[in-house]
């Protein structure tokens, strides 16, 4: 059900809202707000608040400062750990230039750019994400360590699940927020979770995915927890991914389902994960956008690495779960949650797309566990890999005129120029296994 702006004044009204929280991302996919008293919130509808975007990383210089955020009245939804009386809601905006157009650096509109394409095309995107995260001890005074509350594994219960109360609250968290949540369970990894929440059109979902982060955070901390979406933060154990499962729909019907032809999949799907494969090195840099990311893809980790598809095995990059009909899909494996979710769809989308359009036919399926294939045989089955670290993926967008077009000259400049000086900082730095291996043996 689509809320109105007169929807959105009637409901802050009958939850006495005091106060509103205008919500949007940097190109980094770090949540960014700006407080409001519910009296200002029909001038806030209107599109009518203004924000100093040069403070804001990547966005623009501050000589072309000025900005304006446009809510989406369907965002709009009350936290449900504050208070009740005077409560405090939050709505996502998009952002604009003074001139009333859609700011080129806004990684929603950018998102919303593709989708038109998609529509343009004749179809609807759903995706299903599957966001894992940690959560670890603080100390004394606050600060998050890397200790894990439990020892437990994959689909544990108490006692050895310490975080099954947080994962809970969580879930109720979600749940009152309007998410209809299908799954929680612990994790491979000691202090490993995840929630899985049903899918939805790709804006909506990408829109979700940024409260999702929001609200485990918050409710971690509730608990004297801290969460992170960090790809990879403890060597020897499973990284956290964040799996995406994507469908194309027309009129209301799954085009990726034929019934009729080899694997129950048609034409348009076949494409799409050509697409997708196709493009797979080009849009890394932005489904797996840190140092830390490179860390968790890594074979022996349950991560993909090589560039293939299979509907039988999970190690390849795309895999399609066994599930038809309506519920026929692609499932991308390498993003992670550090990831901007609007550009990381974006991009995805593109690929697709691309393959679409193009008619780009995937190669065989490999139904073998990639993993244990040698160097010398995955040559012969040319299966590529992944770029291996940030700057190589960095090479690689650089190279790809459609996933550069997905993200438009703002936030491709600005985006890579940060990346780089991220990865010239990491290379730089001596770090602690350098000390361990070579201070006393050199």
């Amino acid at each position: 059900m689509s809320l109105t702006k007169e929807d959105v004044l009637r409901i802050a009204k009958e939850k006495d809202v005091r106060f509103v929280r205008l919500q949007f991302t940097d190109i980094f996919g770090v949540l960014k707000n700006v407080a409001i008293t519910v009296e200002q919130l029909e001038k806030a509808l209107d599109g009518e608040l203004m924000f100093d975007g040069s403070s804001i990383e990547g966005f623009v210089r501050i000589e072309e400062s000025d900005m304006y955020l446009k809510p989406d009245p369907n965002t709009f939804v009350t936290f449900p750990w504050r208070p009740q009386e005077g409560s405090v809601a939050r709505l996502i905006c998009d952002v604009y230039t003074p001139d009333g157009e859609p700011f080129e650096g806004c990684p929603r509109c950018t998102l919303k750019r593709v989708l038109q394409e998609a529509s343009e095309l004749g179809y609807t995107v759903n995706v299903g994400p599957e966001a894992e995260f940690f959560l670890f001890l603080v100390d004394e005074n606050g600060k998050p360590t890397t200790i894990t509350h439990d020892k437990a594994s994959y689909f544990d219960l108490t006692p050895v699940d310490l975080g099954e109360n947080a994962r809970r609250d969580m879930v109720i968290a979600l749940q009152d927020m309007g998410f209809e949540v299908e799954a929680s369970h612990h994790e491979v990894g000691p202090g490993q979770h995840e929630i899985d929440f049903k899918y939805d059109d790709a804006l909506a979902t990408a829109d979700k995915i940024v409260t999702f982060k929001f609200v485990v955070r918050t409710i971690a901390q509730r608990h004297g927890l801290h969460a992170t979406f960090m790809p990879k933060p403890l060597y020897g154990i499973a990284g956290s991914g964040m799996h995406t499962h994507l469908s194309l729909f027309a009129n209301g019907t799954n085009v990726f389902y034929d019934p009729n032809s080899k694997y129950q999949l048609s034409e348009t799907a076949m494409y799409f994960i050509g697409g997708l494969l196709k493009h797979a090195r080009g849009y890394t840099a932005i489904t797996n956008p840190t140092v830390n990311s490179y860390k968790r893809l890594v074979s022996g980790f349950e991560a993909p690495v090589y560039i293939a598809w299979s509907e039988k095995n999970r190690s390849p990059l795309v895999r399609i779960p066994a599930r038809r009909g309506t519920g026929t899909r692609v499932e991308v494996r390498n993003p992670d949650p550090s990831c901007n979710p609007y550009l990381a769809l974006a991009v995805l989308i593109k690929a697709g797309l691309d393959g679409v359009k193009n008619r780009i036919v995937p190669p065989p399926p490999i139904d073998k566990n990639i993993y244990a294939l040698t160097p010398e045989e995955r040559k012969e089955m040319q299966i590529a890999s992944l770029p291996v670290d940030l700057n190589e993926a960095l090479e690689e967008l650089s190279r790809n005129p459609v996933i550069r077009a997905a993200l438009g000259d703002h936030i491709y400049n600005r985006f890579t120029e940060a990346k780089r000086i991220e990865w010239d900082n990491y290379r730089m730095q001596v770090h602690q296994w350098e000390l361990d291996q070579y201070l006393t043996k050199f």
